[in-house]
């Protein structure tokens, strides 16, 4: 099996030849630290990666030092390692909502990394396009998330008008990326913390799942299966997520309780289960051999079957070792190999490495 065809048969729930290893995220200072120098596309290729990540481009403007302003007009702040976090937003009231227009989702430019993938990789490594449903947006254009929550109660019908211009404009270019040559749709919208969901469960199924269910339909009337990223502790609204139709969920982080043993007995039947290898902790300021105990004990609990894609549980970050980081693929590629050792589940499948760190 290739890379393409070991992630697909993962999202299907079968056993693949060996367990696929892919990254959602990986800036350009973890690049630079990985291999100085490459490109991101590069460094997958360098360490043969199964699948490789998308997303929509952007176009940007200066307003200032350190300040960028896109086209929905979301101001966005540069940090001291090369992210950037929104900073301020363009809807402050009814009147700006009125008087509010998206970006264009047919651009020419909004999809020029998909397709400088799709000519480059496709058969040979899954090709996922990050997208958004409707809840990070939403927050981004009001100018945060308490404001965003303070709407929920006091001006509902603002927020699912809002969560409606977000939507039709992301589903249309989810529709694109799948005609562009997408094998995957996600997004990344993050619905909770390590104490558990942003919103109560009768304000995500209100407000938020409608979005997500709709991202999910567009996608498998396109034929192409779909992954859900989300951080946190999900399992007050972990029914509901799944409940949407999703195929996969990434990245069930552990330190907050997203124990991946756990997912695979409730939900392993019904998703992919995408990660769980710590990156906030074990990838940052572990060992090589605490890592590489760390992917036994992840392949003995969420490998046995099928259905299961090992990554970080976020991102590969600039904080995160690139020792680690090589010894989690390299301990992925001699453990992950179907059908997973019965040794290797009975003796690591009880145990909880994320227990020290939580």
């Amino acid at each position: 099996m290739n890379g393409c065809q070991r992630f697909m048969s993962a999202l299907r729930l079968e056993e693949p030849d060996t367990l696929p290893v892919w990254e959602l995220l990986m800036n350009d200072p973890s690049v630079e630290k990985l291999r100085p120098g490459a490109t991101y596309a590069k460094v997958v290729e360098w360490l043969d990666l199964d699948g490789i990540t998308a997303g929509e481009t952007q176009k940007l403007e200066a307003v200032g030092e350190g300040m960028l302003r896109d086209e929905w007009g979301i101001v966005w702040k540069l940090g001291e390692i090369g992210a950037t976090y929104p900073f301020s937003g363009p809807i402050r009231s009814e009147e700006d909502l009125d008087a509010y227009e998206p970006p264009d989702p047919e651009a020419s430019w909004r999809l020029e990394k998909l397709e400088e993938y799709v000519r480059e990789f496709k058969g040979r490594k899954a090709i996922v396009f990050l997208g958004h449903d409707s809840f990070e947006f939403s927050h981004y254009l009001v100018g945060g998330m308490s404001r965003l929550f303070t709407l929920y109660v006091k001006n509902p019908k603002f927020v699912k008008r809002l969560a409606d211009i977000v939507s039709e404009y992301k589903l249309r270019v989810m529709e694109r990326a799948a005609e562009a040559g997408a094998d995957v749709l996600l997004t990344g919208d993050d619905y909770a913390n390590k104490s558990g969901p942003l919103m109560s469960p009768d304000q995500f199924r209100e407000f938020v799942l409608p979005g997500l269910t709709r991202a999910v339909q567009t996608s498998h009337r396109l034929g192409v299966p779909f992954i859900k990223h989300t951080d946190g502790n999900l399992w007050r609204i972990m029914d509901s997520i799944v409940g949407s139709g999703i195929d996969g969920l990434d990245p069930l982080e552990p330190v907050a309780g997203m124990d991946i043993g756990r997912v695979k007995r409730e939900y392993g039947s019904r998703i992919c289960l995408v990660g769980n290898v710590d990156c906030s902790y074990l990838l940052s300021f572990g060992t090589p051999d605490q890592v590489v105990e760390a992917v036994k004990e992840t392949i003995a609990k969420g490998s046995p079957g099928g259905g299961h894609i090992l990554a970080s549980s976020n991102s590969i970050h600039p904080g995160v070792s690139p020792q680690n980081y090589l010894a989690m693929i390299k301990a992925a590629r001699k453990y992950g190999r179907y059908p997973i050792d019965p040794a290797l589940i009975r003796d690591y499948s009880g145990k909880d490495y994320a227990a020290s760190y939580s």
